[in-house]
């Protein structure tokens, strides 16, 4: 790739994008240049997604240009932007198991005469894009019989049919093994080698040095800044990949703000659970300790394995390797296991997962223990009243009546209903993934009293977050983690750093 190719097939000028209480983006302005492989980074929240609605006529921007080709891009459907020759590949493939190869090529496009269907007319075009792409994947074969890369291949190839000129591509490797990205990287590369320029969306840094050739990062709903990646590659401060992901994660995260950790001062030495050699289809070998009263927290990029480790330890994931709770092996074979266990998961999305949100506060915080309000069958109110009373003294949830519905609370209010609910199953493990995400920097705070509250109390807990200044301001013991595997656990305090973390984070060696 020649880095002097100035040549933009798609220049966007002051990309807005606001929904009512929401700007998810701001005043964004970058070019794609004409059959390149453009990567698009970012956290969760950066604006992605919204991007990508905006370029495939998903959804409408609220201010800003587009030019595609030179002329004014304006798409209000889907259907208008594939017209001009832009397409998506997302993660959940549009693809019809039970249907053949050949069935899902022709799908949509099929010709009509007195009612029978016949062959369609571009057939064998369909068919030499499917060949130049994939020889091994026949006409005949049933998609749901093949892997997920050739699954993607057989929708590549009926998205290169349409006149595409480019690509979207969101995470196309995210569930992929590493024999089937490297196959897939190969096919990303014949399809530039055909004129498509590609915009790949991923969360593995590394993949970004492997295949792209410019790299543009979104933070908060901005644009942080466009580089050609052999001049990252190039530059003699990044004479290595890990140091120059470190430069992206840099960008991506923006200047780490922390507050001072304060340890507690407890001893620690009862261990609760131990997790050894942890594998499933996205983590590698990951083994752990949680102490009593401890908070253990669990750091990386977004796709690093955080929220994989979560849902294995609350059952909702199956695994191989060893779980001990107590000193005792445990197999945590679902949910309810897990709950038995005393092990309580307070989940990322608690208006979706955790709150029942046309329920009041009294309804929602005695549901995952109902026995405690119950009698003979039958809800006994003045126990149900006085138990959500007492969580929200104790809590110090801003509301004027028990019977206040929680859909309409505020989010840090929201997620003390929920962390209420866990509690009232008395378990001895609370797992919290981003227990803060979306939540005011005064409620952020009453959180986290709870949580250090908890651990005073002989609770363990473990925090996944997504936010570098919350673990270092929240967490006992550190788990860095990298492309599923554990990079390696830090002891809070004295000469940690942010600087050492994002440095581990984004694949750099481990020292002593």
């Amino acid at each position: 790739m020649d880095p002097k190719n100035t040549d933009p097939l798609m220049s966007i000028k002051g990309l807005r994008k606001e929904f009512p209480g929401t700007l998810a983006i701001n005043n964004v302005s970058f070019d794609i240049r004409r059959n390149t492989i453009h990567c698009l980074i970012g956290e969760n929240g950066s604006g992605k997604s919204t991007m990508i609605k905006i370029l495939t006529g998903a959804m409408e921007r609220t201010g800003g240009e587009i030019f595609f080709e030179g002329m004014p891009f304006q798409p209000k459907t889907i259907k208008e932007a594939m017209a001009r020759g832009i397409t998506a590949l997302y993660q959940e493939l549009n693809v019809v198991d039970d249907l053949s190869v050949e069935e899902n090529l022709t799908l949509g496009r099929e010709n009509q005469r007195f009612g029978m269907i016949l062959k369609h007319a571009d057939l064998s075009s369909l068919i030499a894009n499917l060949k130049s792409l994939d020889e091994s994947i026949k006409l005949t074969d049933r998609v749901g019989d093949l892997s997920v890369a050739q699954r993607q291949v057989v929708e590549i190839a009926k998205a290169i049919s349409t006149d595409c000129k480019m690509l979207i591509m969101d995470e196309p490797t995210a569930s992929l093994s590493e024999e089937e990205t490297k196959r897939m990287f190969k096919v990303i590369r014949k399809l530039k080698s055909k004129g498509i320029t590609i915009i790949y969306i991923s969360h593995k840094l590394s993949e970004v040095f492997e295949i792209g050739d410019d790299v543009s990062v979104l933070r908060d709903g901005e644009m942080i800044g466009s580089r050609v990646v052999a001049e990252i590659r190039n530059e003699t401060s990044c004479n290595s990949e890990s140091e120059a992901c470190l430069e992206l994660v840099k960008m991506m995260l923006g200047k780490v703000v922390l507050e001072e950790y304060v340890s507690s001062g407890n001893e620690r030495t009862e261990k609760i659970l131990e997790a050894r050699n942890i594998g499933t289809k996205k983590l590698r070998d990951v083994s752990f300790e949680l102490y009593k009263g401890e908070i253990l927290g669990f750091y990386g990029l977004v796709g690093a394995g955080k929220t994989e480790v979560a849902q294995v330890l609350y059952g909702m994931d199956p695994y191989t390797g060893e779980i001990l709770f107590k000193d005792k092996p445990m197999k945590i074979k679902n949910v309810a296991w897990a709950l038995r266990a005393g092990i309580t998961l307070i989940p990322e999305e608690r208006r979706i997962a955790g709150i029942f949100g046309q329920l009041s506060i009294r309804a929602n915080v005695p549901i995952m223990r109902m026995r405690k309000v119950m009698k003979n069958g039958v809800i006994n109110r003045n126990k149900e009243n006085q138990l959500a009373d007492g969580f929200i003294k104790n809590m110090s949830l801003a509301t004027t009546s028990r019977e206040k519905v929680v859909g309409f609370l505020s989010g840090g209010n929201q997620q003390k209903v929920v962390i209420a609910k866990c509690l009232n199953r008395e378990s001895d493990i609370l797992l919290m993934d981003e227990p803060t995400r979306g939540i005011d920097v005064g409620a952020k705070q009453e959180i986290h009293d709870i949580i250090r509250e908890l651990a005073d109390k002989g609770k363990g807990v473990i925090v996944f977050s997504s936010e570098l200044p919350e673990i270092m301001q929240l967490c006992d013991r550190i788990v860095l983690m990298y492309e599923g595997s554990v990079r390696t656990v830090l002891k809070n305090g004295g000469n940690l750093d942010s600087d050492r973390v994002m440095a581990l984070v984004a694949g750099g060696e481990v020292t002593a």
